[in-house]
C-alpha cells in the first residue's frame, strides 16, 4: 500500500498532526493553516480597495460637550475644543471631496495638563460616543526604527484593529498618543548622536501626523520582509496628543518674569496665574521643552488644562455618572448593602487628595485605603446600611501608610 503524503507540501502522513484525505487528494494541517491565512488577507485586500467613504452622523459640538459634561468635572475650554475638532473631523470626512477648490485640512490637538486634570480621562469619555474608529497609544513605549521597542507605526495597528481591519474605516478614525511630552529632546540643541526615543520619534511622527501612507503589521509587532504589510492614509486620521510637561511652567514663568518657588513678594496680583501657568503656554515653551518645530507645527491647537482646585476635586468624587462614591455605592450594593458618605467625610477625603498632588487619581489612591477593610468584612458579615463618617474616616487614615507619611 502507497503511503500517503499531503499533495501541497509534500510531507508524509507521520511527519504531520493530521492529514485530511479527498477523492484524490490529501491536505496536511499546516497547509490548511496557510491557506487559511491567504484566504483572510485576500479579503482585508477587497475591503482595502473600498472607494466608497463610510457615512456617519455628525455629532454637533453642543451636544458632544453636554455628553462630556455627564463625566468630566471642570475643563470646560478643553471640552469645546474637543467637541469642536471632532465635528469638524465628521465634516472632513462627509462633506469634503477631491474636486472642491478649498481643501479643508485637519488640525491636530495637544492637550497640556498637569498629571490627574483628565486628559486620558477625556480622549476615553469622547470614544463612547464617537461613531469613527477610537485607539489610544502610548508614546513612552515607541523607537526609532530599527532599534528594539515598537515602530510608530505601530501606533495605527490598534486602529486598524479597532476597525475590525476595515482600512477605509481606520482611515477616517481618531488616534489619542498619550505621554507626548515623553519623547522630547533631551536637549534644546540638536545631539550629535541618535536619541533613539526621543528625537528619532518624534521625526518619525511627522508625516504619519500630516498625512502618508504607512505600511503597518495587521497584527502588530515588530516587521518582517516576508510579512504582508497593510497600507494606511493618514490624511484623514485625526491625532489628538496629550503631555503633563513637567516642569515646563518654570520656563513659562521665566518668560513672564514670575517666580515659581520662594519668598512671596508684593506681586499678589499674580497669585492665582501662577498657579495656572499653563494657560499662558506657547509654540516656543513647547520648542524649549524639547519639542521639535516640525511637530509643534504639527499639533497647531494647544489647549492647556486647568490644575484641580479643592472644589473641583470634591465634585469630581460626587456628582459624575461614574463619580468613586457612586462606584463604591454599586459596589457595596452587589452585596445588598447600602453605603452612605457623610459631607464632613466627604471633606476629609477632598483634603487628603489634595495632599497628595496627584490630582483626580489620587482620589482612588486614598478611597481604596479606606475602603479596604470595609469592602473585606462586608461579604461575610452583611449589614443593610453603612455609614462613612469623619471619625471612621479619619482613623483608618491615619492607621494606613498615608497617615505615617509627613506632607510637605
Amino acid at each position: 500500500m502507497a503511503q500517503l503524503t499531503c499533495s501541497f507540501c509534500g510531507k508524509a502522513k507521520k511527519e504531520v498532526d493530521l492529514l485530511v484525505s479527498g477523492a484524490e487528494a490529501h491536505i496536511c494541517d499546516a497547509c490548511i493553516e496557510q491557506a487559511h491565512h491567504i484566504l483572510q488577507e485576500d479579503l482585508n485586500s477587497k475591503k482595502a480597495k473600498v472607494t466608497e467613504p463610510p457615512s456617519f452622523n455628525a455629532i454637533k459640538p453642543i451636544d458632544m460637550k453636554a455628553f462630556l459634561d455627564q463625566y468630566v468635572v471642570g475643563q470646560e475650554e478643553a471640552k469645546r475644543v474637543l467637541s469642536v475638532a471632532v465635528y469638524n473631523h465628521y465634516k472632513r470626512l462627509t462633506q469634503q471631496n477631491d474636486k472642491d477648490e478649498v481643501v479643508i485640512e485637519k488640525s491636530n490637538i495637544l492637550l497640556v495638563g498637569e498629571t490627574g486634570t483628565g486628559k486620558t480621562y477625556l480622549a476615553k469619555t469622547v470614544a463612547k460616543i464617537l461613531q469613527v474608529p477610537f485607539a489610544i497609544a502610548d508614546a513612552t513605549v515607541l523607537t526609532e526604527a530599527g532599534y528594539v521597542g515598537e515602530d510608530v507605526e505601530n501606533v495605527l495597528t490598534a486602529l486598524l484593529q479597532a476597525a475590525d481591519y476595515d482600512v477605509a474605516l481606520a482611515e477616517r478614525g481618531i488616534i489619542y498618543i498619550d505621554e507626548i511630552d515623553k519623547i522630547s529632546r533631551r536637549a534644546d540643541n540638536p545631539s550629535i548622536t541618535r536619541d533613539v526615543g526621543g528625537e528619532g520619534v518624534q521625526q518619525a511622527l511627522l508625516k504619519m501626523l500630516e498625512g502618508t501612507v504607512a505600511n503597518i503589521s495587521p497584527q502588530g509587532g515588530r516587521k518582517h520582509p516576508e510579512q504582508k504589510l497593510v497600507p494606511i492614509r493618514t490624511d484623514n486620521i485625526l491625532f489628538i496628543c496629550g503631555g503633563s510637561f513637567d516642569g515646563i511652567q518654570r520656563k513659562i514663568a521665566t518668560r513672564l518674569e514670575q517666580k515659581t518657588v520662594g519668598f512671596q513678594t508684593a506681586r499678589t496680583e499674580h497669585s492665582h496665574d501662577a498657579q495656572d501657568l499653563l494657560q499662558y503656554i506657547t509654540p516656543q515653551d513647547l520648542k524649549e521643552f524639547g519639542l521639535i518645530p516640525e511637530l509643534i507645527g504639527r499639533l497647531p491647537l494647544i489647549t492647556p488644562l486647568q490644575p484641580l482646585d479643592r472644589q473641583t476635586i470634591y465634585r469630581i468624587l460626587t456628582e459624575p455618572k461614574n463619580a468613586l462614591t457612586k462606584q463604591y455605592q454599586k459596589l457595596i450594593a452587589m452585596e445588598g448593602t447600602k453605603l452612605y458618605f457623610t459631607e464632613d467625610a466627604l471633606q476629609y477625603i477632598v483634603d487628603k487628595t489634595l495632599q497628595t498632588k496627584l490630582g483626580a487619581r489620587g482620589l482612588r489612591t486614598i478611597c481604596e485605603a479606606l475602603m479596604t477593610d470595609i469592602m473585606f468584612d462586608l461579604p461575610s458579615n452583611p449589614q443593610p446600611e453603612v455609614y462613612i463618617d469623619l471619625l471612621y474616616i479619619s482613623d483608618k487614615y491615619e492607621k494606613s501608610k498615608f497617615g505615617k507619611l509627613k506632607v510637605a
